[in-house]
């Protein structure tokens, strides 16, 4: 039985990696991406957070993430929030209700369940990237890098926080060393991503060219 409860931990574990989703994906800078992009958070950290977890919510969690990644977003909702009645403690359906419902367009509903996952763990880095998205999304940059920049120091290793710092340092805030230093982290973190060696290349080309017109203007 002990030996069945942790192969579930770890099977949920993987779920949480694989299938937790963003909504409002941020705008890159060759082109808009839109729909639904993963989380990945060490599996490490996913099993710790799960190990005071009941099998039978263990259960009812990976039945909600499973639907919500299947796209089908009024079940997901249902389920998660009849998990959060049950388990209330545990962030993570706190930040998947929050993701469906910006999803949805509900924004102040998104905000109030970030906020309730953040009262749970207030360096909960998925909790605090999709803050700085709903921040974004209000036009209030510099408090999403602050969010953004609180869930890469939670987790050095989040791979899209630092992807959306680098959009919002490269797009919003016209910081092109920061968004290439936390585009080039996405990298060695995520591994190859196409797109992003082009953006990549494409600051290093920008940078280089600001330089020599800085030292030819000296």
């Amino acid at each position: 039985m002990l030996l069945q409860h942790f192969s579930k931990l770890r099977q949920l574990a993987h779920l949480i990696l694989c299938l937790m989703v963003l909504s409002g994906c941020a705008a890159g800078p060759n082109a808009a991406q839109t729909g639904m992009s993963p989380v990945r958070i060490s599996r490490q950290a996913a099993e710790q957070r799960l190990r005071d977890v009941p099998p039978r919510a263990l259960t009812l969690f990976e039945q909600a993430t499973a639907i919500m990644a299947a796209g089908d977003a009024i079940d997901a909702e249902i389920r998660f929030k009849e998990f959060v009645l049950q388990f209330p403690g545990y962030p993570g359906a706190h930040v998947n209700l929050a993701i469906l419902s910006a999803n949805s367009g509900d924004y102040q509903a998104a905000e109030g369940h970030i906020s309730d996952a953040l009262a749970i763990d207030p360096g909960h880095p998925a909790a605090l990237n999709q803050l700085g998205m709903l921040l974004r999304h209000q036009g209030k940059f510099i408090e999403a890098e602050a969010a953004y920049l609180k869930a890469v120091t939670a987790s050095p290793d989040y791979a899209l926080a630092h992807y959306n710092l680098g959009v919002l340092n490269e797009l919003y805030l016209r910081r092109l060393d920061a968004a290439l230093q936390h585009f080039e982290r996405y990298q060695e973190v995520q591994g190859e991503d196409k797109q992003v060696m082009k953006w990549i290349a494409d600051l290093r080309r920008r940078l280089d060219a600001q330089q020599r017109g800085a030292n030819a203007a000296e």
